[in-house]
């Protein structure tokens, strides 16, 4: 018996170490336009201060509900900036998030009061804002679940010209990979937009933090419905515990169960009717928990579901199909709606009449495949290397959300990949300037490029002749020099190629000159140092870019060789002339001593033979 008590210990110690070893799940909030972390109450909730932002202006915020985080700051994304800005937040585990995003305020007199705008995640538009949004709790943000699988996530603002895209938060918030597991159409490639979340029975608004609800179920929001119309129906509340409410792989907080709306007598059909965008698809997640008194058998209460009319569950009755009162039970149907409203029905069948406790709606948006990796890379390198104007705003993805690509780019969707391409750029006249990157010719889909009217410099890079699909090339009317690149004869499918208003030079590549014949309609004008094909000047003996370099040393050889001779002269002139000017200033000087000399061998020669004693001298006198 000990032994057993032991093992059975043993077993619950485990069982909670291993419950309690769960990490927790990943949760990034910012505060956007802060410039430190902040928390606030009632959880102290930690917000970091504003980061991965493309654009945009920091700015004081007014918070347009109370369910709105009470932060302080924002950033607002003024339309000279461009009509797309984003937020690109790196190091996010791979897994399934909610993404919710609050909108704010600017909290000065003389902006819009209300900016209507688009969002998009990951290049999937889930959201647009609607005229009145501020007078609407359940508009101030927008949410939606989404699986993020590199590593990143992209979240994009969409000017629709009413007014600055103004963001208070973004909060990225894991939930379990299997959350709102919703049938075979569900997945990888399926975003759930919220549409509407109600909490039946109260009038207290509150997050899931406010239930104490599992940190893995997102900090969902919940809308109270006190009534879904005058004498429709009663609410009903309770205090016991309810059973199977926080599991996997949802964790609804079991709070959410302790309250409902029941129909009555006169009004025995419980309806609730929402607007929703036509044509799209919803997935319905309803909750129930028998917590009335009055009902405490099976077969008391059944009801059927209708939506728009259309009976999707039968008979349904609580106490039996959960098992037990005070337990939760949750049906979720997937809906295709063709009109703007959706009516949710609970019609009563037997029994007591009908009761629900909590509505989630999410529409199911299909989630955009995204532009080709080493292509937006390109093209990201082409914009540092032009120097693109903020106006363009090259933020986000370039072919997605559809409604909202790249100025200048045009997109192909490549149904074999499941990837968008880029088959055209034409960025002609827009005051670009810099330089052409090598890159570029990772734009391997390119079939037409005009960077025409511009004040582009440098060579034209020879990589540029790997675009094998290139049919229509202008880079007219820019600064570019240096030769064309032989590489550019091996563009087969080029019929029509503009390098005219440069300063190129040498000879035009003969596979290119052949092409004329085939008619090919090329411009080379106006480059005074082209030479080689008909309509332009003669060249003279053609050199190997061998020969090209021996002479630039030779001649590099000879002037060296020039200036060292030159050198030396100089030097070697300079010793002469200081000779001489030393020379000069001790001629009179010589001239004396060698006077002085030749008196005093003219004296010995005449005293040679007259040689005197020193006696017969006299004395020698010394002074």
């Amino acid at each position: 018996m000990l032994r057993f008590t032991l093992l059975w210990l043993l077993v619950f110690f485990l069982s909670l170490v291993s419950s309690s070893a769960r990490p927790a799940p990943f949760a990034m909030r910012i505060s956007c336009g802060a410039r430190q972390n902040v928390r606030t109450a009632p959880t102290y909730a930690l917000w970091y201060k504003d980061f991965g932002y493309t654009g945009g202006i920091p700015a004081n915020a007014t918070t347009p509900s109370f369910i709105t985080p009470p932060l302080k700051t924002l950033r607002y994304f003024p339309l000279s900036e461009g009509p797309e800005n984003c937020y690109g937040i790196n190091r996010v585990p791979k897994g399934h998030y909610t993404l919710r995003i609050f909108f704010g305020l600017i909290k000065q007199p003389d902006f819009d009061n209300e900016p209507l705008f688009e969002i998009s995640v990951e290049g999937t538009l889930i959201h647009s804002l609607k005229s009145g949004w501020t007078s609407h709790d359940d508009q101030v943000f927008a949410e939606a679940l989404v699986f993020l699988l590199d590593g990143t996530v992209s979240i994009c603002f969409h000017s629709t010209g009413h007014g600055d895209p103004a963001i208070i938060s973004i909060e990225i918030l894991q939930v379990d990979d299997k959350a709102y597991y919703s049938g075979p159409e569900w997945g990888k490639g399926v975003i759930l937009k919220t549409t509407s979340r109600l909490t039946c029975g109260t009038s207290k608004p509150r997050f899931d933090e406010d239930y104490s609800g599992d940190h893995w179920g997102g900090d969902r929001y919940w809308e109270p419905i006190r009534t879904f119309g005058q004498n429709a129906d009663e609410p009903r509340s309770t205090e016991n515990s309810i059973k199977q409410a926080s599991d996997a792989p949802n964790f609804y907080p079991e709070a959410l169960y302790q309250s409902a709306v029941v129909s009555t007598d006169s009004q025995p059909d419980l309806a609730y009717t929402i607007d929703v965008d036509p044509n799209k698809n919803y997935s319905i997640w309803l909750h129930f928990a028998e917590i009335d008194a009055l009902v405490t058998d099976a077969g008391q209460r059944v009801f059927d579901v209708l939506l728009n009319g259309d009976t999707i569950f039968k008979e349904i009755d609580i106490l039996k199909m959960s098992g037990d009162r005070y337990t939760a039970l949750v049906l979720n149907t997937t809906v295709a709606v063709s009109g703007r409203t959706l009516t949710i029905t609970l019609h009563p069948k037997e029994g007591h009449r009908a009761i629900i406790n909590a509505i989630e709606i999410f529409q199911v948006i299909a989630a955009e495949s995204k532009t080709s990796s080493a292509e937006v890379r390109a093209l990201q390198a082409l914009k540092r290397s032009l120097g693109l104007p903020n106006r363009f705003a090259w933020n986000g993805d370039p072919c997605v959300p559809k409604e909202h690509p790249w100025s200048g780019a045009d997109c192909q969707f490549d149904k074999s990949g499941s990837k968008w391409f880029i088959d055209g750029l034409d960025l002609a006249n827009q005051g670009l300037k810099g330089f052409l990157p090598d890159d570029i010719s990772k734009l391997i889909h390119l079939q037409s490029l005009n960077l025409s009217g511009n004040t582009i410099h440098g060579v034209i890079p020879p990589s540029l002749g790997t675009i094998t699909s290139l049919e229509l090339l202008d880079l007219s009317y820019n600064f570019l020099n240096g030769s064309i690149p032989e590489s550019l004869g091996n563009l087969t499918a080029l019929r029509r190629l503009n390098l005219n208003g440069n300063s190129l030079s040498g000879r035009v590549p003969g596979a290119l000159g052949g092409r004329l014949l085939n008619g090919a309609s090329f411009n080379f004008t106006d480059n005074a140092g082209l030479c080689g094909i008909p309509g332009l000047p003669t060249c003279g003996p053609h050199l190997s870019a061998g020969a090209k370099v021996g002479i630039a040393f030779g001649v590099s050889l000879s002037f060296l060789l020039l200036v060292i001779c030159s050198v030396c002269y100089w030097k070697r002139r300079q010793n002469i002339l200081r000779a001489q000017q030393i020379a000069a200033r001790g001629a009179p000087y010589a001239k004396a001593r060698t006077q002085f000399s030749h008196d005093i061998q003219m004296s010995r020669h005449h005293n040679h033979g007259h040689t005197r004693t020193a006696a017969e001298n006299g004395p020698s006198l010394l002074s």
